[in-house]
């Protein structure tokens, strides 16, 4: 079985969250940061770079919650064929890593950079339920988990963007998101 390993508060839950979503089982091993579990030899083994999450997939180790959310995606036939379809996946979850989650929760940025990642993310859900479309997917997981912070971690006026604040509505009141993020 999966083994998914995490902190107290840490990006593991998204990948949680979208193993919820697809049905996959796993086994969440949590890690104790604060005691230094994640610099132990064992979890080194894992991730060199000692931060979590990170997945151990039968001899298969992967870690940074993009690449995982990636990889389960592709492993369970959550991703199109369309090469063209699936580099735009890829586009948004390095976006959400990459750009959305530093421009958000990066304090000196943050009132720069906000107008201009959602005022774009808000013309997208004026004309789609989700980032691919009309279907919930591994896109939406990886940017949705990083709006989804915004009212829970930060206090920002998102008025100005009512298609961004009911996408955020929508994606919480999923069941895999509530037992992943929304009770942690």
């Amino acid at each position: 079985m999966l083994k998914l390993y995490g902190g107290a508060r840490s990006r593991a839950s998204i990948v949680k969250w979208y193993l919820e979503e697809i049905g996959v089982p796993y086994e969440f091993v949590m890690l104790d940061m604060q005691a230094g579990a994640h610099l132990q030899p064992e979890y080194l083994e894992i991730n060199p770079i000692a931060k979590v999450p990170a997945i151990v997939d039968g001899d298969f180790k992967l870690w940074e919650s993009g690449a995982i959310l990636l990889y389960l995606a592709q492993k369970h036939g959550k991703m199109p064929d369309n090469l063209e379809q699936q580099a735009q996946i890829v586009q948004w979850v390095i976006f959400a890593n990459a750009t959305l989650g530093p421009g958000i929760f990066v304090e000196a940025s943050r009132e720069r950079e906000t107008p201009k990642l959602l005022k774009p993310l808000n013309e997208i859900f004026e004309k789609q339920p989700f980032l691919m479309g009309d279907e919930f997917g591994v896109a939406d997981a990886a940017v949705g988990s990083m709006l989804a912070y915004i009212p829970m971690m930060l206090k920002l006026d998102l008025s100005a963007y009512p298609a961004v604040v009911d996408y955020i509505k929508r994606i919480s009141e999923r069941p895999a998101f509530k037992s992943a993020i929304g009770g942690s």
